[in-house]
């Protein structure tokens, strides 16, 4: 996690866009959700966050294939406290991993 999310930003995802609109309500938390084909918008307590993605080449590494999602993320009318605070929740939600 960065203690810093600037107004506009993006990202490669380690999942599909299947599993990503799967995990989204979830990562958003109690804001509002509007899908649209390859975008949303999320309506926070102070201004919107803007998400747009579109599929990539998965990743390969031997024979295992990755999939890959390319996320923009660009927030409007949020101060640096709230990104922080979405952001935070978004990414603990979001984070995968086993062990």
């Amino acid at each position: 996690m960065l203690l810093h999310y600037p107004p506009a930003f993006e990202r490669d995802m380690g999942c599909s866009e299947a599993q990503w609109l799967q995990w989204l309500p979830g990562a958003v938390g109690a804001c509002e959700l509007r899908l649209g084909q390859g975008r949303a918008e999320v309506v926070l307590p102070e201004g919107m966050l803007h998400l747009a993605w579109r599929p990539a080449e998965p990743r390969v590494v031997g024979l295992v294939r990755l999939p890959r999602l390319l996320v923009s993320f660009r927030f409007q009318g949020a101060d640096a406290p709230m990104r922080l605070r979405f952001m935070r929740y978004f990414d603990l939600y979001m984070q995968r991993g086993g062990g």
